[in-house]
């Protein structure tokens, strides 16, 4: 289904392949994702990940915060190969091993993309065209990092789950945003949520 809407060639699909058997590779040793969902990695997690990058247009400048495992920076940065050569994605991780595991993916796919190895509330700012999370945070605490690191004429796009909706509310308590929301591909009950405009209340 998301594999025909997003158009991926035979060489795209053979690095997310390529993705698949690294995490796979060095899951047992610094627990990218959780053993339980290994068994639905495509769907859970890859093609989560992938169906946000439809709703990017063709902002170059893309930072993913908390990336851990590459969800969904390592996943965006291959799509981006295929279509975007002017994108390049940042991926900030203070883990240092995370950080290891991505630098690898990006080496050994020669994918567009970097890793910042850092907090997110400390690396400069970052004047990000594009900034994207998921399952970091929620919308309130998300919404900090935005202000910190895009461009006013930019866009976050945040992977939510089925509580997306209280994070909303409660962020609409701080926060003044244009939202946008797209239903999930992979999760009828869940959400991404496309925010721009943002201002504190």
């Amino acid at each position: 289904m998301i594999l025909s809407d997003l158009d991926v060639s035979r060489e795209t699909l053979g690095r997310l392949e390529h993705y698949q058997l690294l995490i796979e590779k060095w899951n047992p040793t610094i627990n990218l994702i959780s053993k339980s969902s290994i068994r639905h990695l495509w769907d859970r997690h890859i093609w989560d990940s992938a169906q946000i990058y439809r709703y990017a247009g063709e902002r170059p400048n893309w930072m993913d915060i908390g990336s851990g495992g590459g969800l969904p920076g390592v996943v965006v940065a291959i799509l981006a190969k295929q279509g975007d050569p002017q994108r390049h994605v940042t991926m900030v991780e203070s883990d240092v091993r995370k950080s290891v595991f991505l630098k690898t993916v990006i080496r050994e796919l020669d994918l567009p993309a970097s890793v910042v190895v850092g907090r997110i509330e400390k690396i400069a700012p970052a004047d990000c065209d594009i900034l994207t999370a998921r399952a970091l945070a929620d919308l309130h605490q998300l919404l900090h990092f935005v202000d910190r690191h895009l461009k006013p004429s930019g866009r976050a796009i945040f992977l939510k789950g089925e509580s997306w909706e209280e994070e909303v509310a409660a962020a609409r308590k701080a926060w003044s945003f244009d939202l946008r929301i797209h239903k999930s591909i992979t999760n009828p009950k869940a959400a991404i949520l496309e925010v721009k405009d943002i201002q504190v209340a």
